[in-house]
C-alpha cells in the first residue's frame, strides 16, 4: 500500500511495507525524497545545493563581520584583509588538490587534468589549504597574533548550511555513505538504504559548537585555541566518518581524506603538546 504525500513542495512517497528493505523496517513508514532536490523558477531549475552553497559563504561571512564588530580584533584591518585573501586562495588550492586526489585512478585517466582538479573539491582540503595560506601570509606581513578564533563559529555555521545542500544532492554528489541496515539508513536516490553522513556531520557540528561555547564559559582559552579545538575535532570526525563512505583506498588501507586527516592531526597535536597550559580557570 502506498500513500503519496506533499511536504514543503516536494513529493514524498511513504511505503508501509517494502520487501527490498531489511526486516527492521517492516511496519515502519519509509520516507524517500526525489534526489537531487531542485527548485523551479519559471522555466529555470536550480539545485538546492547551489543555493545553499551560496548561502553558506554569504551567511558565514556576514556572521564573521558581526563577530568582528562585537569582539575586539587584535589584528589591524589591513592585515586581516590580507589574512582573508590568504585563506581564500589557500582554500581554493587545497580543496581542489585533495579533492582531485580522492580517486587517484580516475584522476590519472582524466583527459584534462586541470579541469578534473577544478571540478573536484573537498571541504577538508579547503580548511587545511586555507590554514597554509593564512600562515604563509602572516609570515609575509609579520603578523604575530592568532587569527583563527574569529573564523571558528562562522566556519561551523557555513559548514552546517553547506551540508544541508550536500544532503539535497543524495547520491549525485560524493557526500553519501555506504549501504547499511542501521536504523538511520536512508534512500538517497539509488533505491538502497545508505548512511546519511551529511546529517551525521550536521549533528556533530551542532554538538561541537555547543561544546566549545560551554568550555569558554568555564575556561579562559589562550588566543587561537578555539580554532585549534575546532580543527582537531573536525579532522578527527572526518577521519572516522570516511570509514562509512565509499572511496578509493590506498595500499595503507586508508583514503586520501584519511591520510590528509592524519597529517592534520599530527600538526595540531604538536601544537597542543607544545603549550604549557591549554586553558586557565575563570
Amino acid at each position: 500500500m502506498c500513500a503519496v504525500l506533499v511536504f514543503q513542495g516536494y513529493w514524498l512517497e511513504a511505503k508501509l511495507s517494502a520487501n527490498s528493505l531489511p526486516s527492521f523496517y517492516n511496519n515502519y513508514i519509509w520516507i524517500s525524497m526525489p534526489f537531487p532536490i531542485t527548485i523551479s523558477a519559471g522555466q529555470y531549475y536550480f539545485t538546492l545545493h547551489s543555493i545553499f552553497e551560496f548561502l553558506a559563504f554569504f551567511v558565514a561571512f556576514r556572521y564573521f563581520i558581526f563577530l568582528r564588530k562585537k569582539q575586539q580584533d587584535l589584528i589591524e584591518s589591513e592585515n586581516r584583509t590580507w589574512i582573508i585573501i590568504g585563506a581564500i586562495f589557500g582554500a581554493i588550492i587545497g580543496s581542489r588538490l585533495i579533492g582531485g586526489l580522492e580517486n587517484f585512478p580516475e584522476m590519472v585517466s582524466a583527459p584534462n587534468k586541470l579541469l578534473y582538479f577544478y571540478q573536484n573539491k573537498t571541504v577538508l582540503g579547503g580548511f587545511l589549504g586555507g590554514l597554509c595560506g593564512v600562515e604563509l601570509i602572516k609570515k609575509i606581513i609579520k603578523e604575530k597574533n592568532s587569527s583563527g578564533d574569529l573564523f571558528t563559529y562562522p566556519m561551523i555555521l557555513g559548514l552546517i548550511i553547506g551540508r544541508v545542500g550536500c544532503f539535497s544532492m543524495g547520491v549525485y554528489e560524493e557526500t553519501y555513505g555506504i549501504v547499511t541496515g542501521f536504523f538511520t539508513g536512508m534512500n538517497l536516490g539509488d533505491g538502497t538504504l545508505r548512511h546519511p553522513v551529511t546529517l551525521y556531520e550536521i549533528l556533530f557540528l551542532i554538538l561541537l559548537w555547543i561544546s566549545i561555547v560551554q568550555v569558554e564559559k568555564h575556561r579562559i582559552l589562550p588566543p587561537g585555541m578555539r580554532f585549534k579545538i575546532f580543527m582537531m575535532a573536525y579532522i578527527s570526525f572526518r577521519f572516522l566518518i570516511d570509514f562509512i563512505k565509499p572511496h578509493y583506498t590506498w595500499q595503507v588501507g586508508l583514503s586520501t581524506i584519511q591520510v590528509t586527516c592524519l597529517a592534520g592531526v599530527g600538526y595540531y597535536a604538536a601544537l597542543y603538546f607544545s603549550k604549557k597550559k591549554l586553558y586557565l580557570r575563570k
